[in-house]
């Protein structure tokens, strides 16, 4: 796994190197344009609505809200990745932040309709993924969604046979989402569905009880 460092480096490469995996259609951003999409398109279902982005790297996203009127606050660790979002939407909110550390806690006065996150919580472990979710729950409103966008699998089965077929790419220093696993870890606490995208990514969906 990249340090805070390894990710100010790949800054500026991040976007291509997402491209050339997801047009090949492999491990790990197959399906990434989708899973993105996805989420885009269930966050614009809610007009203005307020976001907090967790992980939001160059802004591919964030990026796209913010220009359809979204409030917008984001967490991300890597100062070189926010130097390269923040123009894109300068009256954003961005904080430099780890999230190993939990939340912020000026963020934790707010609330928002949508918290969004795209392949950055598989840097935490199963059991800091699980704290971390419940943290944010607090933060929803009414009706309000965490969308989780990421290398993540229904079952461990399906996740070792893509380890096996990823021989050579695998990165054993992160931790992806097994969805029967996780959910079964925050059952008494929320709601989860997963919308499979492709063969090592898709669309977690968190809501309130």
């Amino acid at each position: 796994m990249l340090n805070k460092l390894g990710f100010d480096l790949w800054a500026d490469g991040y976007d291509k190197t997402v491209q050339v995996s997801e047009e090949n259609g492999v491990y790990p951003f197959a399906g990434y344009r989708t899973i993105l999409n996805t989420i885009f398109n269930e966050v614009m279902e809610k007009e203005n609505a307020r976001v907090l982005d967790i992980g939001f790297g160059t802004g591919v996203l964030t990026s796209k809200l913010y220009e359809s009127g979204y409030h917008i606050d984001g967490i991300d660790f890597s100062e070189r990745m926010i130097a390269l979002a923040q123009p894109k939407m300068p009256k954003a909110n961005l904080i430099e932040w780890n999230i190993a550390n939990g939340l912020p806690a000026e963020l934790k006065r707010k609330k928002y309709e949508y918290i969004v996150s795209t392949y950055a919580l598989h840097h935490l472990t199963d059991a800091e993924k699980v704290s971390f979710i419940k943290e944010l729950l607090p933060l929803l409103t009414d009706g309000g969604k965490i969308l989780i966008g990421d290398i993540a699998f229904e079952t461990r089965r399906q996740l070792e046979d893509c380890k096996k077929d990823s021989k050579g790419f695998w990165d054993d220093d992160e931790f992806y989402f097994v969805f029967n696993e996780i959910g079964s870890d925050l059952e008494d606490s929320c709601k989860l569905e997963f919308l499979p995208i492709s063969h090592c990514g898709g669309v977690i969906e968190v809501t309130k009880k």
